[in-house]
């Protein structure tokens, strides 16, 4: 029994596919952390705003990253079997679904925006900064939706550079319209969080069009055209509702446990701790975080990506063999990542110099506790987010997470909250099931019984 694989053709492929997804994540991440670095430089009230206005961009974020990873296990498993028309008969199904989620929670945020971000916060300043920068941000919603979905099925048949071109496009004129539009460089109007909300929309905009042009008229791999968009098929609906679903629900209650997570850490009050310097440091603390995962999700992808394809040519052995080696290095990868976030914590909240010392103290905290658990969010999301999900056993991780978001991490969160324990525990309490899923997590990966060929009867 092999630990560590010496195929070749493991590591090729899994950096090669993991560079350029880690890379467009990277550049995904600037877009929305230019709009918060910037927003830094005004005061407390306007990056508390831009991060709760956020939490409905993450909802759909989260929303996507099931729909296209639900369709991202089905289809690796067609490509390694050299099936194309099953791929975009699925890819057409997840467009139609995104689309309709997408313009759903626009009408939500654009007509009740005050009423959706007080579930965050009760805070009147953060508020009506929040609700300034959703009701104009919601207008890339649909954008966003379609972008993400056409990328899910590029890196499916593993051309992945295309999602670093469009986000690299779409962080050049974010950073720019930004620089304009909130300071009110070169005769600009200074707006603020709404110029930042303006940039955004146009950024997406732009990388929408390019990323639709490039799948409908440049990609000789899939081969998609319009009509197949709005093509049906009972049986593919079948086989997606009935292995995709369930990724799409897991990643619909994570999103659920990261929005009631801001809702706990918005409502904090205790003697000498500003609620609005507790959101600020979340939202500090949340930038670095999903850094962090940035590069971890890049592996993560390179990993799904391999794993799936390897279930669909049929070769069993290789796949538990690349398990094994894939649970040594995010192992390694997860003390790294922690050591980074530990070491590297004054210099991140130093980013933001126009918060206060309290919202500083904060963050400190938050960091200095998020370096500890980000080590087992390595190893679990890995086991459990790669390696089990692209294996084809997707209602596994969907009960997990329902049952640690749900039984563990916002109870004892509350009840921390309530008993007036320090903000810092509180925040342990919801990073907690990021360290109990490892023993979980490492039963079920080596157990191997989570392999499934599922590109069958579409």
């Amino acid at each position: 029994m092999k630990w560590i694989t010496r195929d070749r053709y493991f590591y090729k492929t899994v950096f090669t596919l993991a560079i350029p997804i880690s890379l467009q994540g990277l550049i995904t991440f600037l877009v929305g952390f230019a709009d918060n670095v910037m927003i830094g430089q005004l005061y407390d009230e306007a990056v508390s705003g831009v991060y709760i206005g956020g939490q409905i961009q993450f909802l759909l974020q989260q929303l996507m990253v099931g729909l296209g990873s639900g369709m991202m296990i089905l289809s690796t498993q067609y490509w390694g079997k050299g099936e194309m028309e099953p791929i975009r008969r699925l890819l057409g199904l997840v467009l139609r679904i995104a689309g309709f989620c997408a313009a759903a929670i626009t009408a939500v945020s654009f007509l009740l925006p005050r009423q959706v971000l007080s579930f965050f916060s009760s805070d009147p300043g953060t508020l009506s900064e929040g609700a300034a920068y959703l009701q104009i941000l919601c207008w890339s919603f649909l954008f966003y939706a379609v972008a993400q979905i056409l990328v899910f099925s590029m890196r499916s048949v593993e051309q992945v550079r295309i999602g670093v071109v469009a986000s690299a496009i779409a962080l050049v004129v974010n950073i720019l319209l930004n620089s304009l539009l909130i300071f009110g460089l070169w005769g600009f109007p200074a707006l603020g969080v709404r110029g930042a909300a303006i940039a955004t929309l146009i950024a997406r905009m732009v990388e929408c069009t390019v990323l639709i042009v490039y799948v409908f008229r440049v990609d000789r791999r899939l081969q998609m055209r319009l009509g197949d968009v709005f093509r049906s098929s009972a049986g593919m609906l079948r086989q997606y509702l009935r292995y995709g679903l369930p990724v799409a629900a897991g990643d619909l209650v994570w999103a659920v446990n990261i929005l009631c997570q801001t809702a706990i850490l918005g409502s904090y009050s205790a003697p000498g701790v500003a609620t609005e310097s507790v959101t600020a440091a979340a939202s500090i603390t949340n930038n670095i975080n999903n850094l962090i995962y940035v590069w971890l999700n890049g592996l993560w992808g390179g990993v799904s990506i391999l794993i799936g394809k390897t279930i669909g040519e049929g070769r069993r052995d290789r796949v538990r063999e690349y398990a094994r080696t894939c649970q040594i290095i995010f192992i390694g990868i997860g003390l790294l990542s922690g050591a980074l976030v530990f070491g590297c914590r004054g210099f991140f909240i130093s980013l933001y110099q126009g918060v206060s010392a309290g919202t500083r103290a904060v963050a400190n905290q938050f960091l200095s506790v998020l370096s500890v658990t980000i080590i087992g969010s390595c190893y679990e999301a890995c086991c459990l987010g790669s390696l089990v999900k692209a294996g084809g056993d997707t209602s596994f991780v969907f009960k997990n997470d329902t049952i640690f978001v749900f039984l563990v991490v916002l109870p004892s969160a509350i009840i921390a909250s309530r008993l007036g324990a320090p903000v810092w525990v509180v925040f342990l309490c919801l990073k907690s099931d990021q360290l109990l899923k490892c023993i979980v997590a490492a039963v079920k990966v080596n157990r191997f019984r989570w392999i499934r060929d599922l590109a069958v009867g579409g």
